[in-house]
């Protein structure tokens, strides 16, 4: 098939130090043809979504695009302002993955629609009935076009940011991580309305993605980014079942199983360079456990190797890549026994929220209805629901942040229920989030924010250095700021932080959702370590279930408020007795199908 869009030996530099430049993306090249999706996979800092700028034309002040990106016949790189603006929204367009970025707060769902219309101005009618059309498009009722962003979910902000993407009609979209921060079944509803839509108009599509399950399942081709270049490219089916570089085999196996506990998460060892460090060298050379001195002495180019594949690997005909995936399935830890003591518990917890616009109506919201629920000593329980299923009230409830309109909490033994809270209680419960940026102090060294927590604690809870090397960082770190950390390392930061006061239950509020594959196996196989070491509770909060299969003991799902099953996590995920959990797993991507439980 013809290419839509072809990139050839396409690189972004920027000024550098002492006017030289300095290479953040080399030569990449790729062609995508009408009806065809591709994926763009890799790691953090790969140059995945630099590529996507690069394209478009919207790449920062400061950065400079080269070589050549050629879209139905017309070159890119280097056309004014001028010559791009016809292009975007109505041949090629862009969706990002927080839509919050692409949405005006201030406008409504239909105005923003109709904002990215093209033609003429229409009549209010004929506007109102294109809107509600488009909406339909993307299986939302007519009402969401009078609403603002915030009073809209997750997944129906992405929906109307889709919506504004496609209204140019264009022939060409990129999508940039668009479900990354949605659950799993709400990811699904989004992925199969994108496939849907594709499919309708024959639109070619670029997939980015850190998540193999999500390229795999929806992708014709991918191609596998690291450090600014492409290590390898193919059919996304061949790539599945047999990479065909280090990269790659280890970002495989790297992801999580769902249908089995494993004794060890692999990770890829280290952090992604910069692209200009390894411009004379493989770049993956340093994380490979197959590098040898040929290696580091040329960069090795991207050469075919049949069957539409291609491999940037010199020494792929000498080692062995056949292992894809963790092969055996491990033996979970005993489950602390019923008679241990109990670390926190929820009795019959009721809460609302009362929320009242400057436009529109108060209304009420119940987020949790009557939830009960315990966390024994030693013992990881998992949270898992959609998004608004009441998972992170739960934890807020239990770290005073919010208090229950009806019910009783205990935290160690005591009532910590609205006033009853004791002073102490920040001792017994601790919390890591899903943004490790945001919780860290910016301006703040790593020392000051690790000893600020420390004092909190109980006598001398521990010195930054100890922290740091408790969560496997160097001491040195100390001394760092938060910017100057990779995500997985400001996550174990975090995990330091909450761990300096040594407290009984740590709150995991979906600690890995912000991570790529390797940096998610990293910090999962930090927090079991630690738990096996200190014996402390979890209550681990996720929308993936892959994850939590590997984390909790038991399981609670959610559903608007309320638990709707629970149980030991390998007898809920392996014979789901709810149609919701039945939901839940079949959503995820390149799960196989549940079978129907037993009635009686």
């Amino acid at each position: 098939m013809k290419p839509l869009l072809s990139t050839d030996r396409l690189g972004v530099t920027t000024a550098g130090r002492r006017g030289r430049p300095s290479v953040l993306l080399r030569e990449v090249g790729l062609d995508v043809a009408e009806g065809q999706t591709l994926g763009i996979v890799g790691e953090s800092g790969s140059g995945k979504s630099l590529t996507a700028r690069a394209i478009t034309g919207l790449l920062p002040r400061g950065l400079a695009a080269h070589g050549s990106v050629h879209f139905d016949g017309q070159e890119l790189v280097g056309a004014t302002e001028k010559q791009l603006r016809p292009l975007r929204g109505t041949s090629l367009s862009l969706l990002l993955q927080d839509p919050f970025t692409m949405l005006n707060p201030l406008q409504t769902a239909g105005a923003g629609i109709a904002e990215s219309l093209p033609g003429p101005r229409r009549d209010r009618a004929a506007l109102r009935d294109e809107v509600v059309r488009r909406l339909d498009e993307v299986n939302l009722p007519p009402d969401v076009a009078d609403r603002r962003p915030y009073q809209l979910s997750g997944g129906m902000r992405q929906r109307v940011s889709l919506a504004c993407a496609l209204a140019g009609d264009p022939r060409l979209l990129i999508a940039d991580e668009p479900t990354t921060a949605l659950d799993a079944t709400t990811q699904d509803d989004v992925l199969r309305l994108l496939k849907d839509i594709q499919q309708r108009r024959g639109m070619a599509l670029i997939l980015i993605t850190h998540d193999l399950r999500v390229a795999f399942d929806v992708c014709d081709r991918i191609h596998v980014m690291y450090a600014g270049s492409v290590l390898e490219t193919g059919p996304a089916k061949a790539l599945e079942q047999s990479p065909a570089h280090p990269y790659s085999h280890g970002l495989l196996r790297s992801e999580p199983p769902l249908g089995h506990y494993a004794d060890e998460l692999v990770s890829i060892p280290g952090s992604v360079p910069s692209a200009d460090s390894v411009g004379a060298r493989c770049a993956f050379a340093d994380r490979c456990q197959w590098a040898e001195d040929v290696c580091t002495t040329a960069r090795p180019p991207l050469e075919p190797l049949g069957d539409e594949r291609a491999s940037a690997c010199l020494r792929l005909p000498e080692i062995d890549l056949a292992p894809v995936a963790v092969e055996l399935h491990g033996t979970p830890p005993p489950a602390p026994a019923a008679s241990a003591p109990t670390v926190a518990a929820l009795t019959d917890v009721r809460k609302t929220f009362r929320s009242t616009p400057l436009i529109g109506r108060p209304h009420t919201t119940v987020a949790l209805q009557r939830v009960s629920l315990e966390v024994r000593e030693g013992e990881c329980v998992g949270l898992v629901g959609e998004t608004g299923s009441g998972k992170s009230t739960i934890a807020r409830c239990l770290l005073g942040l919010a208090s229950p309109d009806s019910g009783r909490i205990d935290l160690g033994g005591v009532e910590i229920t609205g006033r009853r809270r004791p002073k102490h209680a920040h001792t017994l419960v601790q919390a890591v989030f899903q943004d490790p940026y945001s919780s860290l102090n910016p301006s703040l060294t790593i020392g000051t924010a690790l000893r600020e927590a420390a004092g909190q604690g109980p006598g001398n809870s521990g010195d930054p250095a100890e922290l740091l090397t408790r969560v496997g960082l160097p001491a040195s770190y100390a001394a760092r700021r938060p910017a100057a950390l990779s995500g997985g390392e400001r996550q174990r930061v975090a995990i330091a932080r909450a761990l300096a006061v040594q407290p009984r239950l740590l709150i995991c509020d979906e600690p890995v959702a912000a991570l790529d594959v390797s940096a998610q196996a990293q910090i999962l196989e930090l927090l079991r370590d630690i738990r096996r070491s200190t014996g402390m509770s979890m209550l681990f909060i996720t929308h993936d279930l892959s994850v939590v299969r590997q984390m909790a003991d038991r399981l609670v799902v959610l559903l608007h408020g309320e638990v709707v099953e629970y149980g030991a996590t390998d007898t809920v995920l392996g014979d789901p007795r709810h149609d919701y959990t039945r939901q839940l797993i079949e959503a995820v991507p390149g799960a196989p199908a549940v079978p129907e439980p037993d009635v009686p």
